[in-house]
C-alpha cells in the first residue's frame, strides 16, 4: 500500500512541475537552476553520512550547513546587486573576480567527477556487478561519452535534459519524503524513535562538516545567469532556492535520523539503498532513477561551464574541446585514485575557495559603500571560506 501511494506522490508531484503555469513561469524558471544544484548529489549521500557520524545531532549539523551555505549566498547575492548598479569596478575587485573563475573552474572539474562516480556507484548498486571496480569502470566509460559529444555535437541537446531531469528528481524526493513521513509516524506510535550518540566529536566533527560543504553548494549559479535573467529576479530566485533546499534537507535529516538506525549501517556512497528498502521496497528503486538522471545532467552542465569558463579565462587560448579533455583526463585519474567520500571533500574544499574569495569581493565592495558592518560580515566569511578549504576532511 505504501509502495503506490509513494508512486502516486511522485506523479502528483511531477505533473504539477511540468503545467505550462509552473514550468514557464518566470520565477521557478530562475530557482530551478540553483535549486537543483542544491538539491542534488549531496542529498543522497549525506543523510547516511551525518545519521552514521552525529547521531541525534546530525539536524544540527545540517542546520548549521545551510545556514552558512545561506551566508556565502548572501555574499554572491551582494556582488550581482553590485555589478548591475555600475558598470566600473576597481581593479582590484575585477582581478579577485577573475582569480574566483578560476577557482571555479577548477571546483567544476572536482564535481564533475563527484557527479559521475556517484553515477557509477548508484548505476550498478542493484546488479550483481555492484563493486568498486565496475563502478569505476562505469564511470570511465561515462566521461568518454561526455568527451566524444563535447568534442563533436556540444552539449545544446544534453542541456535541454536539464528541466527534465529536474522534475524528476524532485517529484521522487517528495515520493521519498511522504514514505519517510508515514514510516517516522509508525516510528512514533510504537516509541521506537532514537536518539543515537555522536561518533565523532570536537575537531574532527568540524573537519568532516567543513568537508560537506559541497552537498550545499549550488546556489551560486545563480551568479552566471545575467544573460538569461534580471539581478533582482536572480537574487530573489537564489534566495527562495536556498531557503526551499533548507526545509527539504532538515525535513529529510529530522526524519532520517530518529525513525532509522544507521549505527550498524556500512558507510558507502550508496548507503541511503539500505536505509531506504526498510521504509518501502520502491524507494531504492526511485532513488538509483532519481540518481542516475540527476548525476548525468549536472555532470553535463559543469562540463559545459567548465568549458567554457576556461576558454573566457584564456580568451580564446585554450578552447573548450581542449578544456573537456583536461577535465575527463584529470576526472578519470580521481576516479582510480581517489574514493568518492574524498572526491566530495576535494570538491568541498574548492567551491570554499571560491567562496572565500566571492567573500572578499564583497567585503571590500561593502566598505567602499560605506557599510562596516557587512564589510565586517563578509569578511568573517571569507576567513571561514579559507579555513574549510585547508581544513576540510573526508570521511574516513
Amino acid at each position: 500500500m505504501l509502495n503506490a501511494l509513494i508512486l502516486v506522490v511522485v506523479v502528483v508531484v511531477g505533473g504539477v512541475l511540468i503545467l505550462p503555469r509552473v514550468a514557464n513561469a518566470l520565477l521557478w524558471r530562475a530557482t530551478i537552476t540553483p535549486l537543483a544544484s542544491i538539491i542534488g548529489s549531496g542529498f543522497l549521500v549525506l543523510g547516511p553520512i551525518l545519521d552514521v557520524s552525529y547521531g541525534g545531532y546530525a539536524p544540527l549539523v545540517m542546520a548549521g550547513l545551510c545556514a552558512l551555505a545561506y551566508l556565502f549566498g548572501s555574499a554572491i547575492r551582494f556582488n550581482i546587486a553590485q555589478l548591475d548598479s555600475g558598470p566600473t569596478r576597481p581593479a582590484l575587485i575585477d582581478q579577485l573576480d577573475k582569480i574566483a573563475s578560476v577557482v571555479l573552474a577548477f571546483a567544476f572539474v572536482i564535481s564533475v567527477a563527484y557527479y559521475l562516480n556517484l553515477f557509477g556507484a548508484f548505476g550498478v548498486s542493484l546488479t550483481d556487478l555492484d563493486n568498486s571496480y565496475n563502478a569505476r569502470f562505469l564511470t570511465t566509460s561515462v566521461f568518454a561519452v561526455i568527451l566524444l559529444v563535447g568534442w563533436t555535437r556540444g552539449f545544446a541537446a544534453m542541456e535541454r535534459m536539464e528541466q527534465i531531469t529536474v522534475g524528476i528528481k524532485l517529484a521522487i524526493i517528495a515520493g521519498l519524503l511522504f514514505g519517510l513521513v508515514v514510516y517516522f509516524g509508525e516510528a512514533t506510535r510504537n516509541n521506537a524513535l532514537a536518539f543515537k550518540p555522536a561518533q565523532i566529536s570536537g575537531w574532527a566533527a568540524l573537519t568532516l562538516a567543513a568537508g560537506l560543504i559541497v552537498t550545499v553548494q549550488g546556489f551560486e549559479t545563480s551568479r552566471y545567469l545575467g544573460n538569461a535573467y534580471s539581478a533582482a529576479l536572480r537574487i530573489r530566485s537564489m534566495r527562495l532556492a536556498q531557503l526551499v533546499a533548507t526545509f527539504i534537507y532538515l525535513a529529510y535529516i529530522v526524519l532520517l535520523t530518529y525513525a532509522l538506525d544507521a549505527r550498524f549501517l556500512s558507510l558507502s556512497e550508496t548507503a541511503i539503498i539500505d536505509l531506504t528498502v526498510i521504509v518501502a521496497p520502491i524507494l531504492p528503486l526511485l532513488l538509483v532513477a532519481a540518481a542516475l538522471s540527476a548525476q548525468f545532467s549536472a555532470a553535463v552542465a559543469d562540463t559545459s561551464g567548465a568549458g567554457g569558463l576556461i576558454s573566457e579565462i584564456t580568451k580564446g587560448k585554450v578552447s573548450e574541446r581542449s578544456a573537456y579533455s583536461v577535465l575527463v583526463l584529470v576526472g578519470v585519474f580521481l576516479t582510480w585514485t581517489a574514493d568518492v567520500f574524498q572526491i566530495i571533500s576535494y570538491a568541498s574544499r574548492a567551491f570554499a575557495a571560491y567562496y572565500a574569495l566571492q567573500a572578499g569581493i564583497a567585503a571590500i565592495s561593502a566598505y567602499q559603500a560605506g557599510n562596516k558592518g557587512k564589510s565586517a560580515l563578509f569578511t568573517v566569511l571569507g576567513c571561514v571560506g579559507l579555513v574549510i578549504t585547508v581544513f576540510g576532511q573526508a570521511i574516513e
